[in-house]
């Protein structure tokens, strides 16, 4: 796929170890670039029959590949990693096209995580011992088998090789379904894969929307294991339709983060820092902490700051070095953003900045205000659900048992953020907050720290050790 700014057509699919090319009667889906509403392309939507080739040379591969070598393991993961960094610049481009990431966070994040995450494999694997020994028994650590792989359109390249890598690892063949909405990273991945001579069957990638190709992946009887990342709802759906074949399922949804601030900390240095763990990727992150929980008496002070932060931002062209947001990634995104906003303000929830209208300067494109909402009480629709776009939530509380309270409240239970300059407070809160991942005072993510949350931001754990875990079964065997 060359690099370009439109006329892609993605019409084929790669299957083992080829690309094969869609039916004449598949349908087709445009590729928008959602900073401009201009069609860049078109997709072809696969099938029931073009999923069921996929999972038939996957199971065909896996026969051979579950008896691979660590070491054999290790070459293709670092044949992968070596094609992906040549071809870095173009996954820049693919991203800011597809969904509008400006392209600093692009090269910066978007695009890195995926060697992050490679490399983060790779060292696992290397420590990782595929056989152990005990008194009277020994455990073989043996690859689940041929994976579902489904990922989501606000992190594509970096979701997609998430779990591509980790099931390599492990020994897994496996067929995977990109975000219709984001496919050219996908393409691009394809194409790394390709050029870096895996095992044909071992990877095999097919397009498709959430009603017809992500349901066969879901059902299928001869796929062994389900890894998505989502939106809680259709994490319910994936999971509900793995049930009947009891797979194994490794999901990653939601979240409404958290992050409580307290007193003695620095707020002109702390506050930037929280509203952009909101803002971040236009918002689009499942981890973007959207709740920023502060003592009421500096409630006023914080919204302040917050207000003068968020209206500082550079929003606009993707491509331009000196945009700090874009536009949210898709109509059906914009929409539900905009209605959530529009829905506040007709409720009488007046932002303190920011809201429904058009963004100044931005004629065209899903564009939407970086919002900031002050004083909103722990019943308040935009404090409990995930909207996925710039809307920060600022929430007072008068002790730091209320502010748990606020934060566990909740369904979901992915990440959360603590500034104090009391390190007894940050373990007490540490301990207390129910979520997979706690950040203290600024600390970043780790890629070889497992991530993944609690309660409905979903089961199982991404990244390093604990992300080819995941793809792992346990074999004892007595002697």
């Amino acid at each position: 796929m060359a690099t370009k700014r439109g006329g892609y057509i993605l019409n084929s699919f790669y299957i083992n170890g080829r690309w094969k090319k869609a039916s004449s009667s598949a349908d087709k889906m445009s590729i928008i670039n959602p900073a401009s509403i201009n069609g860049i392309g078109s997709v072809a939507l696969g099938s029931i029959a073009d999923v069921d080739d996929a999972v038939r040379a996957a199971r065909v591969a896996f026969q051979e590949f579950q008896g691979s070598t660590k070491n054999e393991r290790l070459g293709y993961l670092e044949n992968i990693l070596t094609v992906y960094k040549s071809r870095y610049e173009e996954f820049v481009e693919a991203i800011c096209l597809e969904m509008g990431s400006p392209v600093t966070l692009s090269r910066e994040a978007q695009a890195y995580t995926a060697i992050e995450h490679l490399e983060s494999t790779i060292a696992a694997l290397e420590k990782f011992e595929l056989r152990e020994e005990y008194d009277g028994y020994h455990l073989k650590y043996e690859p689940v088998g041929v994976c579902g792989l489904i990922t989501p359109w606000n992190w594509p390249i970096s979701q997609l090789v998430a779990k591509i890598a980790p099931a390599i690892a492990a020994g897994c063949t496996m067929v995977v379904k990109p975000s219709e909405f984001s496919p050219l990273s996908a393409q691009l991945f394809a194409e790394v894969v390709d050029e870096a001579n895996l095992p044909a069957g071992l990877f095999n990638l097919v397009y498709g929307d959430g009603k017809e190709v992500g349901p066969a992946i879901s059902h299928h009887p001869q796929i062994d294991m389900l890894s998505f990342t989502g939106s809680t709802r259709a994490g319910k759906a994936v999971a509900q339709a793995a049930a009947i074949g009891v797979k194994r399922v490794c999901l990653e949804l939601g979240g409404k983060s958290p992050m409580i601030l307290t007193e003695g900390i620095d707020l002109e240095s702390v506050v930037p820092e929280c509203v952009w763990l909101c803002m971040e990727n236009t918002g689009q992150s499942c981890n973007a902490g959207t709740r920023l929980l502060v003592p009421e008496s500096l409630h006023d002070e914080v919204v302040e700051i917050a207000k003068k932060v968020a209206e500082s931002y550079v929003i606009g062209d993707p491509f331009d070095e000196a945009t700090q947001l874009g536009p949210l990634a898709n109509r059906a995104q914009f929409e539900k953003v905009r209605s959530i906003l529009e829905n506040a303000e007709t409720e009488g929830i007046k932002p303190v900045t920011g809201g429904s209208g058009p963004v100044p300067g931005c004629n065209s494109g899903y564009f939407v205000k970086p919002t900031i909402f002050s004083g909103l009480t722990k019943n308040a629709t935009i404090a409990n659900e995930e909207i996925f776009g710039p809307l920060l939530a600022v929430m007072p509380y008068t002790e730091l048992d209320e502010a748990v309270e606020i934060a566990n409240q909740t369904q979901y239970g992915l990440s959360a953020y603590i500034y104090t300059q009391d390190d007894s407070i940050a373990e007490n809160l540490s301990q207390r907050l129910r979520c997979g991942m706690v950040h203290i005072n600024g600390a970043p993510l780790v890629a070889e720290a497992p991530f993944g949350g609690y309660k409905q931001s979903g089961n199982g754990r991404e990244w390093g050790l604990f992300g080819l875990q995941e793809f792992i079964e346990v074999k004892a065997i007595m002697s």
